[in-house]
């Protein structure tokens, strides 16, 4: 489904992203993990066309995306909720979804709304409200629900977890199931190694700007170095 091919991203002179390579198949869980500074918000903002990449290729569905505008990324099935969550903090909750559908139809905003609504019953509870008003786990909630309502094919997450308390992660990483189970492929970035690889398939390891290591998640959860670094082992 994505395929990135030698990128190298720059911020300035600094070389962030260094000849990077790898694949997300339809149907997949892909993970990406890595110490802060590794590269892998980096990577998803290239992807979704924030970001410029000097040198390769990203196709998506075997098209080229590279310099194409990240709103007509987002329209061909591509949807990406950033780190920090960054929801439109004066605007309600139904406010900040209609946003995320500016890509669909008219027609179809309200069916939209009512699927997310069905996947986030709290979302639906405080749709009046205003966004700035809830609390981060609600807010998270509201940035995957907003990148939903565009009905995105390939769903990246970048830092899900983050602030949130362990209770609130797992609910997180068992909606990021559900969504997968339903059909949306996901590319994640998450700073939390052991759930990132307890919920995916694969995953790639980053450190400084490359790709070190590369294997089943299975694999990378029984890896003595990943351990070491990441999981605490």
């Amino acid at each position: 489904m994505l395929k990135v091919n030698d990128i190298n991203v720059y911020y300035g002179s600094i070389h962030a992203i260094k000849g990077i390579s790898f694949e997300v198949k339809q149907g997949e869980i892909v993970t990406l993990i890595g110490a802060n500074g590794a590269g892998k918000s980096t990577i998803l903002n290239t992807v979704s066309g924030l970001l410029t990449s000097r040198t390769g290729s990203i196709t998506f569905h075997d098209k080229p995306i590279n310099g194409v505008a990240a709103h007509r990324i987002v329209a061909n099935g591509l949807a990406q909720v950033p780190e920090g969550r960054r929801v439109f903090l004066q605007m309600t909750v139904e406010e900040n979804l209609e946003m995320g559908a500016f890509t669909r139809k008219v027609s179809e905003i309200d069916g939209a709304l009512e699927n997310v609504y069905e996947r986030f019953p709290r979302l639906k509870e405080r749709r009046k409200q205003i966004a700035g008003t809830l609390s981060g786990g609600e807010q998270q909630m509201l940035a995957m629900g907003r990148a939903l309502m565009s009905k995105p094919e390939l769903l990246m997450l970048d830092e899900p977890s983050m602030g949130l308390a362990p209770l609130l992660v797992e609910q997180i990483f068992d909606i990021i199931k559900e969504l997968n189970a339903a059909g949306t492929t996901i590319l994640l970035v998450e700073q939390n190694a052991q759930m990132a690889l307890s919920v995916a398939d694969r995953g790639y390891v980053l450190e400084t700007g490359k790709i070190v290591t590369a294997a089943n998640a299975s694999d990378l959860l029984n890896n003595d170095a990943v351990k070491k670094a990441y999981l605490g082992g």
